[in-house]
C-alpha cells in the first residue's frame, strides 16, 4: 500500500495537468475582447451578428477599422492581434504534448490498477472512468490535428508573427480558438471524472495513522 497510494498521489495530478492541457483559450485570448472600434462606431453590445455553425452567431467587432481610424492605433491593436495569436500557439503546442503524452500516462496506469486489483482493492470505478479517458483520445486528437495546418499557413500573418493582413489574421486567430475549443469538447469532460475517480479512491485507501504516543 505505501507504494501505491503516492503513485495515486500522482496520478491524480497527472490527470489534473493533462485535462487541463486539452482546454481552449480563455475568453481573453480566444475571443478578442472588441478594443479597435473606436466608441462612436462601436455596436452597443461590443458585437455584430455573423453566419457560423449552428446560425448566426455574435462575435467582437474588432476587425471593422473605418475610414480615418488612426495608424498609430490600428498599429497598436495589430500588435494586440499578435500577442493574441503568439499564445493562441503557445496553447497549442502544449495541448499537442499533453495528447503526445497520453498513452504513456493511460499505460502507466492500467499498469499501477493491475498492482492495486492484486492487492484485492476495489478499482472498478477509476478501470470505467479511465477506459472513458482512454476512448475518448483519439476523437480529441482528430479535434486538435487540423490546429498544425493553420499554424503552418499563418494567413494573415508573415513567419515572424506579425500581421499582413488583418482581417485574414483575424479569422486565423478564431479558427486556431475553435480548434482548441472543439479539443476541449471532444474530451466530454473524461478528465474531470477520472480526477473524482482517483481522489475517491485515493481517499478509501489512505494508509492507517499510527497513534500517537503518550
Amino acid at each position: 500500500m505505501s507504494k501505491l497510494v503516492p503513485f495515486f498521489k500522482r496520478f491524480s495530478l497527472a490527470a489534473l495537468v493533462l485535462a487541463i492541457g486539452l482546454i481552449a483559450l480563455p475568453a481573453s485570448a480566444a475571443g478578442l475582447q472588441d478594443e479597435t472600434t473606436p466608441p462612436a462606431n462601436r455596436p452597443a453590445n461590443g458585437v455584430v451578428p455573423v453566419p457560423g455553425r449552428g446560425g448566426v452567431v455574435p462575435v467582437p467587432a474588432y476587425h471593422i477599422v473605418p475610414a480615418g481610424y488612426p495608424e498609430s492605433r490600428t498599429g497598436r491593436d495589430n500588435k494586440r492581434l499578435e500577442q493574441i495569436w503568439a499564445r493562441a500557439q503557445t496553447a497549442y503546442l502544449r495541448q499537442s504534448d499533453r495528447l503526445a503524452k497520453a498513452d504513456e500516462f493511460i499505460t502507466n496506469a492500467y499498469s499501477l490498477i493491475d498492482k492495486a486489483n492484486q492487492k484485492g482493492w476495489d478499482t472498478s470505478v477509476v478501470q470505467v472512468t479511465l477506459n472513458a479517458f482512454t476512448a475518448i483520445i483519439p476523437t480529441a486528437q482528430a479535434a486538435h490535428n487540423p490546429g498544425a495546418a493553420i499554424i503552418a499557413s499563418h494567413n494573415g500573418f508573415n513567419a515572424d508573427g506579425k500581421v499582413t493582413d488583418r482581417a485574414v489574421a483575424v479569422e486565423t486567430v478564431k479558427a486556431l480558438g475553435q480548434v482548441l475549443k472543439d479539443t476541449r469538447l471532444a474530451m466530454n469532460r473524461t478528465g474531470q471524472a477520472l480526477r473524482e475517480a482517483v481522489k475517491a479512491f485515493r481517499n478509501a485507501h489512505r494508509p492507517a495513522q499510527a497513534p500517537a504516543t503518550p
